[in-house]
């Protein structure tokens, strides 16, 4: 247990529940992203294929088109700088946790791909997830899916605008938590994870007009500051493989 954080958390419970409830009420509740799900830059048959899996960042909520969204956008990057075919893929639900993750992916087939990027851990964040459930959560996905699995960081909830003070900081500090867990399986179990991060958005304009999901501009930032370890990791694996000549 962390205890710091619970004895915050209970302290605050009343002024945090009346904010929860008053955030969602006038908080806009944006679509998830429309058009295909899938595609690719660059001619003839993709050397590579992306896939990102997760929850609204994944779905592509913020902006109006999958094309727009992270996927897209990180293949994008990756040809530019591979200057190799790079096929994408998206597969992403709105407000779902890692367990409820898990038992979609039971009953879907995922596409074929050379790596799997995992957006996760706002959700978990509000829906207060145990840390310990967490990790037990992400073994359980890697087991599920063929490695290594990529773990994207936490996003920094401490800064997302539409979140009042002091939940802002709450939050901010649970997701830090959970990012924490990403961070040390990666380091322990290195053939399995691979941890991703990329620096905080603190431009407003790189998030939505709800203050919370990332804009255009924000899928921007973050596919521009994952794409270089991105590729180098895709790059080295395919060589490994002796391909990518």
């Amino acid at each position: 247990m962390h205890l710091p954080f619970w004895l915050s958390t209970a302290l605050l419970a009343p002024l945090l529940v009346w904010q929860g409830k008053r955030t969602r009420r006038t908080t806009p509740r944006l679509p998830e992203a429309g058009g295909a799900q899938h595609g690719q830059y660059g001619d003839g048959e993709p050397t590579r294929r992306l896939l990102v899996i997760g929850e609204s960042t994944a779905a592509g909520v913020g902006v109006a088109h999958h094309q727009d969204g992270l996927a897209s956008q990180l293949a994008r990057q990756l040809q530019q700088q591979s200057l190799h075919t790079i096929g994408w893929h998206s597969h992403g639900i709105n407000g779902i946790r890692l367990q409820a993750l898990l038992d979609n992916l039971k009953t879907i087939e995922l596409p074929e791909a050379d790596a799997i990027l995992l957006s996760m851990g706002v959700n978990d964040t509000t829906g207060l997830t145990p840390r310990r459930r967490y990790r037990q959560q992400l073994l359980a996905l890697n087991a599920r899916l063929p490695g290594p699995l990529y773990l994207l960081s936490v996003p920094p909830m401490h800064r997302f605008t539409a979140l009042p003070s002091p939940l802002r900081q709450l939050l901010g500090w649970r997701a830090r938590q959970l990012d924490a867990i990403q961070q040390q399986l990666a380091r322990e179990r290195p053939a399995d994870f691979i941890y991703l991060s990329y620096p905080p958005m603190n431009d407003p304009a790189l998030l939505a007009e709800d203050g919370y999901h990332p804009s255009i501009k924000g899928y921007q930032a973050m596919a521009t500051a994952l794409a270089p370890a991105l590729t180098a990791t895709l790059l080295r694996s395919k060589e490994t493989q002796g391909g990518l000549a």
